[in-house]
């Protein structure tokens, strides 16, 4: 089996496929600064090494010492209201450091380079669902310094013959391991577990961000996607890589859209509590909706996501938050965030 390397690898989704990878025979070695990431999270076989990913002599002593062929790249800040705040961050942790990353990995012989995309390369969708092939006009920084490294990666490839692949994400949700393994952000900007905490009563109410969009309620649709199901196909695309992908780009969605208000009835049902919300202003940068047109990838990897609607994954993710209230602040930490 190869070694690859996994940054940000004790983040949310980070933290899920190094344990998918370790699970399928893969020897994965960690690296993450943990200024989101939880030490807490890394599964039992990993090698972890603290640090940044824009120190190019520890990359290219990581790639050397563990002979790493093949890199999954998550570490980022993603916040979208942040990046508004603080564009230079995003373009300094996200961009410029990616881009030594990569200069790094490529002068030390990795052949293979994953990167965690997103589906805000795409800005505000022309058409629902939207497909590989949509403009892509960023609304926000966060998107931008993305699509700057996707092109930075495309450039590497037509020189230097390096694989490449974008998976563009829409929502990742859910908790893994038998929800063991859950989200844990600070400060916490995504829907469910902010549904979840405002049941626990760690929170006072949800607050949904604008009720006057043209959708059939007036709140924005998302498509959600469990991050188990994101860590497989990272796994079938690694596998894929050794021969050549036709494609550069992948959606990973389930393809279809729920509203804020649909998950909240979803998730009132999935924990049998009563959650309060109000419905407030919209917030800057966020498009009505946002569903995956993911044929390409399900057509291509002859792939279906396990956890297919949105009852299983509330259910899932309210498995970790009623045993982990307070995240891996509890000290009752299992798995990974």
């Amino acid at each position: 089996m190869s070694n690859i390397l996994v940054t940000g690898g004790a983040g949310y989704i980070g933290s899920v496929t190094a344990r998918e990878l370790a699970r399928a025979g893969y020897r994965v070695v960690v690296i993450d600064n943990l200024s989101k990431g939880h030490r807490e999270a890394l599964p039992e076989g990993v090698t972890f090494v603290e640090g940044d990913i824009g120190d190019v002599s520890l990359i290219k002593k990581l790639v050397w010492s563990y002979d790493v062929d093949r890199v999954i790249h998550f570490a980022a800040y993603s916040l979208v209201g942040e990046s508004f705040e603080k564009p230079e961050l995003y373009f300094e942790n996200n961009l410029i450091k990616g881009v030594r990353l990569i200069g790094a990995c490529v002068e030390s012989g990795v052949r293979h380079f994953v990167l965690s995309s997103t589906a805000a390369v795409y800005g505000d969708p022309l058409e629902i669902p939207i497909p590989e092939s949509h403009p892509l006009t960023p609304k926000n920084p966060y998107g931008f310094s993305k699509l700057g490294l996707e092109d930075v990666l495309r450039s590497y490839s037509q020189t230097h013959g390096l694989n490449v692949a974008f998976l563009r994400y829409f929502n990742a949700a859910g908790a893994a391991s038998g929800g063991m393994i859950g989200e844990d952000h600070a400060p916490e900007t995504h829907l469910i577990p902010i549904i979840f905490q405002t049941a626990l009563k760690k929170r006072e109410k949800v607050y949904v961000f604008g009720g006057d969009y043209d959708t059939p309620d007036g709140t924005a649709i998302r498509d959600y996607i469990h991050v188990q199901d994101l860590a497989r196909a990272h796994i079938l695309v690694l596998e894929a890589m050794e021969n050549g992908l036709p494609h550069e780009a992948y959606n990973l969605g389930v393809g279809r859209g729920y509203s804020v208000l649909e998950v909240l009835t979803e998730a009132q049902e999935a924990c049998g509590l009563t959650i309060p919300y109000e419905i407030v202003g919209r917030r800057v940068g966020d498009p009505p909706v946002l569903v995956a047109d993911n044929r390409r990838f399900t057509r291509e990897f002859d792939w279906q996501p396990e956890y297919g609607n949105l009852r299983d994954i509330l259910v899932s993710a309210w498995q970790w938050h009623r045993v982990h209230p307070d995240g891996y602040g509890n000290g009752e930490s299992h798995g990974a965030i």
